[in-house]
């Protein structure tokens, strides 16, 4: 049992944890840099300790200022968010050894299931569907073999991290060579592990991921899909739930051997495993995450389930809330994340909020850590807040998320809700009609 979390995260997730933790009646810690001393976490922490400059290595990356301000407030939980530590396993091992509940997976299962080409293995025995792909590459001649036994293309992927850091494409055994140093020195610099691996590349895939949640008792649900094609550059700019690409049946299928996989190895906590569809239907996995996805409150809207209160409550021993059975999804519902960047060329636009009204209305939610006022530092992520919107049917969460995109007036800085008008208005998301490549002939038309 502990009583009081430290919040190792920054923005919107940080004071969404801390939101909660209060519910729960549990204290809580913020700590920040020096540039967010203002921040909303840190206004709405019962406590806050400062940890370091701006810079994430000396702040949010610095475990010996993390771990030393848990000591000194006497936080017996550490809730790392998304991004920074979430899926350090070197990390979650410091907090086991210093008597500190992690909040998330055991540093093993992080390791299996957090190293991709660990979680390839581990889903392969399972009876997940794979792509063609391999282990760890040895060098660029070794890449250079196996990508002409897959066949062309073919994308090199670090095996410890993510967000498109460490991705290549290559289309022609010319372009290997380059592409496997460049991948190798982008996984060495973003992750501290410069193994990369290969798979078949699909040209227009679609990306949907399950959401599964697990106990230390035995227990695994899968509480459905959500479909994340939006991306720009392999990060994420809108999510739905659930997927309106999928049948039934490779629904439940798939969230079968899902919940096996993760049940059979002992994995807790909550974790999201990645497919792509290929341009038939069919389903590959791709990589599991081991913590709170970014795009977790769109699950919550169609289950009425709280995933980070259930992701506290396993940390300390909890069973779980919910049965299979009783896990029905209801209606639909939409994320758009709001960024400070120009819409049409993506540079960061940070500098201070003057301005700062949201939407509201039925079936209309805001998470998000700015105020009018607040600067918005150069320093981290461009993600201001996130607008989700839950209704009966895709159709009427679309007309709902247009409206509350109208609504929502951020001053002082370009934002991206624009892009996100003209992606709701779009006659292909309107269908479902989209892949990972959509973004692209978008920003083509608009520059047509």
């Amino acid at each position: 049992m502990f009583k009081k979390v430290l919040v190792a995260n920054r923005g919107e997730i940080a004071l969404r944890i801390i939101r909660a933790c209060r519910e729960l009646g549990l204290r809580t810690v913020a700590v920040h840099s020096t540039v967010d001393a203002d921040a909303l976490h840190v206004r709405h922490a019962d406590q806050s300790v400062c940890i370091g400059p701006a810079s994430p290595a000396q702040s949010y990356l610095h475990i010996p200022a993390i771990i030393a301000a848990a000591e000194i407030t006497g936080a017996d939980a550490i809730h790392p968010g998304y991004g920074f530590l979430s899926e350090n396993a070197g990390f979650a091992d410091v907090c086991r050894r210093c008597g500190i509940t992690f909040i998330g997976p055991s540093p093993e299962a992080m390791r299996a299931w957090g190293d991709k080409v660990s979680a390839r293995s581990n889903a392969a025995a399972f009876g997940l569907p794979m792509l063609p792909g391999t282990g760890v590459l040895e060098s660029a001649d070794h890449a250079r073999r196996e990508a002409a036994r897959i066949g062309y293309p073919v994308i090199l992927k670090a095996s410890g991290g993510g967000g498109g850091r460490g991705m290549k494409i290559v289309r022609a055994e010319g372009e290997i060579e380059n592409a496997f140093h460049a991948a190798q020195s982008e996984a060495l610099a973003g992750f501290r592990n410069p193994d990369v691996y290969l798979e078949r590349y699909i040209e227009q895939p679609r990306h949907v991921e399950f959401q599964v949640v697990a106990d230390q008792h035995g227990n695994a649900v899968c509480l459905g899909e959500r479909e994340c094609s939006l991306q720009r550059r392999h990060q994420k700019v809108l999510e739905e739930a659930p997927s309106p690409s999928l049948s039934a049946s490779l629904r439940a299928h798939l969230s079968e051997l899902v919940t096996t996989a993760v049940r059979e190895t002992g994995y807790t906590s909550l974790g999201t495993l990645e497919f792509l569809l290929d341009e038939r239907g069919e389903a590959y996995f791709m990589e599991m995450n081991t913590r709170v996805q970014v795009e977790h409150p769109v699950t919550e809207m169609v289950t009425g389930i709280d995933l980070v209160a259930e992701q506290i409550l396993l940390a300390r021993g909890a069973k779980l809330r919910v049965q299979a059975h009783r896990v029905t999804p209801r209606g639909h519902s939409i994320e758009c994340r709001i960024n400070a960047e120009d819409p049409l060329t993506f540079a960061p636009s940070p500098g201070r909020v003057t301005e700062y009204q949201v939407p509201g209305g039925l079936g209309v939610r805001v998470d998000s850590g700015i105020y009018a006022g607040w600067t918005v530092p150069p320093h981290y992520d461009s993600l201001l807040a996130k607008l989700i919107v839950h209704a009966t049917d895709r159709t009427g969460a679309i007309a709902r998320m247009r409206r509350a995109l109208d609504e929502f007036v951020i001053g002082g800085i370009k934002t991206n809700i624009a892009l996100h008008r003209r992606i709701v208005d779009h006659p292909s998301f309107q269908r479902g009609d989209v892949s990972t490549r959509f973004l692209e002939g978008l920003l083509r038309e608009g520059r047509a």
